[in-house]
């Protein structure tokens, strides 16, 4: 009877362990960031001799959308990024640029990503965009019930990848307007694989309005 009860209670406390994993009482709640935070980031440029620059250049005449990228190799950063880079068309119609960063760069990761992103890529060597707080996803993401339908998703999708590089740190995308007018839209990945809504992206850069130079005000 005594073994029985340790085996019961064994199941109970699994089947517990299993269920809050699937909530979000355990995930880190992130810190929102603000424009000025964003705005010093130092981004450096792809080339053989990196250009060092602060992130507003990205942004202070029309806007942004931004996805910092979890990892290039992965099949889901690489999905959402092909997602993000079906807005494209629209974007230019808008004349809203679309950009990624990355955390690193190792081997070909980032020139094998550039298939799935149609913007430019930039380098965020202290891992900024990440945070103000950096958040992780451990081993307890492959016991989420949403990482396993996203792991099926895009592999439906026809997306695939590869294990190169760090891959714990939570990435996501922003909206941000020129100037003053702030981040629109700052969507922080809760999982692996939590995609930022397509419809948000689109409503938050319709509502940028580019900077008036001071000789078009007179």
């Amino acid at each position: 009877m005594g073994m029985w009860s340790i085996g019961a209670g064994a199941i109970g406390a699994a089947a517990l362990a299993l269920i809050l994993a699937n909530t979000d009482v355990f995930l880190a709640k992130p810190q929102k960031a603000t424009l000025e935070y964003l705005e010093d980031i130092d981004l450096k440029t792809l080339e053989k001799e990196p250009m060092t620059f602060k992130a507003k250049a990205l942004w202070e005449n029309n806007g942004a959308v931004i996805m910092a990228v979890r990892r290039p190799g992965c099949f889901l950063c690489r999905e959402e990024a092909a997602d993000l880079s079906s807005l494209k068309p629209k974007l230019d119609e808008l004349g809203i640029p679309l950009y990624a960063v990355v955390k690193e760069q190792v081997k070909t990761e980032v020139k094998d990503f550039q298939p799935y992103f149609k913007g430019e890529i930039f380098l965020d060597e202290k891992k900024k965009f990440y945070g103000p707080e950096r958040r992780k996803m451990m081993f307890m993401g492959f016991v989420r019930l949403g990482v396993w339908y996203n792991f099926f998703r895009a592999r439906s999708g026809g997306f695939s990848g590869n294990l190169e590089g760090e891959g714990f740190i939570l990435g996501g995308v922003f909206v941000v307007g020129p100037g003053k007018q702030g981040i629109l839209l700052e969507h922080r990945e809760k999982e692996f694989g939590d995609k930022v809504n397509l419809v948000s992206v689109l409503e938050a850069a319709r509502k940028i309005k580019p900077q008036t130079s001071a000789s078009e005000k007179k």
